[in-house]
């Protein structure tokens, strides 16, 4: 059996990814999905944080002329809602799982610390992270790479709704170029959109790795785990490598 490439990730999903394309808010069949690779990668030895925004919910200040602080409060509060039905997910895949939020509400889940994250981690379980940062103006993309630093991830998998990162939308421009590998100074001289630019600068400030690759296989996350090229490598130096 080939061996993790990665000894702990944190996994961010994209809330847009887990709701019904029928509609609705969340696909539970879709879900389950998720939760046995995830089950695939914990049996493989893999320590595993999740982080889920909440597009399926709430996205961004969508409300016309709303607060930015209230509306960035009520989309915390949806990151909770798929944490907590993400739990249940897990827990009936047969897997232990804690919901750590950065908001206290202990009716709901515990708070957050990165001693408890690491602590539970260790202790074999799915750690899913709720609120983000706790605070408002920062995006899920920034509350991952911040908590991936404090539980000392080895890289963080950004799971999106599309395959991997291009120079341009590949569903409005068909000349758009697919990178297998880039760096984070690239992405900021390109002003790409593969992540949060507060994020990206982060990520290249503190030397941590990324994976972005597509979650319409949730099959991606255990090959990234495992070492497969899927999707695209992130890095603080070196030059990109395009595929065809």
């Amino acid at each position: 059996m080939n061996q993790p490439k990665y000894r702990r990730v944190l996994l961010k999903l994209s809330g847009e990814a887990l709701a019904p394309e029928s509609g609705g808010i969340l696909d539970f069949d879709f879900l389950f999905r998720v939760a046995g690779q995830i089950r695939r990668c914990v049996e493989a030895g893999v320590q595993v944080a999740v982080i889920v925004g909440a597009g399926n919910i709430w996205r961004g200040r969508q409300g016309t002329g709303m607060d930015h602080c209230r509306a960035d409060h009520m989309g915390m509060l949806a990151t909770v809602i798929n944490s907590i039905a993400l739990q249940d997910v897990f827990l009936r895949a047969g897997m232990d799982a804690v919901v750590l939020s950065a908001v206290e509400m202990e009716a709901f889940a515990d708070a957050y610390t990165a001693r408890d994250a690491i602590r539970a981690l260790e202790e074999g379980k799915v750690v899913i992270l709720g609120a983000g940062l706790g605070t408002p103006y920062f995006s899920t993309d920034t509350a991952a790479v911040l908590r991936a630093a404090e539980i000392k991830a080895d890289c963080v998998l950004m799971a999106k709704n599309i395959d991997a990162i291009y120079s341009a939308d590949p569903k409005c421009n068909p000349d758009a170029v697919r990178y297998s590998e880039i760096t984070y100074r690239q992405i900021i001289e390109e002003n790409l959109r593969a992540l949060d630019m507060t994020a990206t600068i982060f990520c290249m400030d503190n030397h941590i790795r990324c994976y972005a690759f597509g979650l319409a296989d949730p099959e991606n996350i255990y090959r990234v785990v495992m070492g497969e090229p899927v999707g695209t490598a992130i890095s603080c130096e070196g030059g990109a490598a395009v595929s065809g």
